[in-house]
């Protein structure tokens, strides 16, 4: 059986790295960085920035009247249509929590259903 042994400690080496080898790291860095400009750029490139105007969502609206309800302001603007879903919608787009309204609130009206001229 042999043995090697050594006469003292082992020098430590640096790393040394090739121009080839720093041109790599400049691109493994570079990628993401030109990958997340390149997705800004395409992403806020929208219709605003082309000088096109966007239409907003309108709604008709109704002034809540003495006597008025949910229900009967639903069958009112919708008379073909559901008064569940019809007053549902409403609640929904107006955040009315238990169908309480009052008079001289403005309702906003799903945009479906049209102006009531009221």
């Amino acid at each position: 059986m042999s043995s090697i042994t050594f006469a003292g400690q082992v020098p430590a080496t640096r790393l040394r790295i090739t121009a080839r080898g720093r041109r790599v790291l400049a691109a493994l860095v570079a990628l993401p960085v030109a990958g997340t400009i390149a997705f800004a750029a395409l992403s806020s490139g929208s219709a605003l920035a082309s000088g096109e105007q966007t239409t907003g969502n309108t709604f008709a609206t109704v002034t809540v009247q003495p006597g008025d309800t949910l229900w009967s302001i639903a069958g009112e603007i919708a008379p073909n249509a559901d008064p569940r879903d019809v007053v549902a919608e409403i609640s929904k787009l107006n955040l009315v929590d238990g169908g309480v309204i009052e008079v001289g609130q403005h309702l906003a009206i799903p945009a479906r259903y049209g102006s009531t001229g009221r």
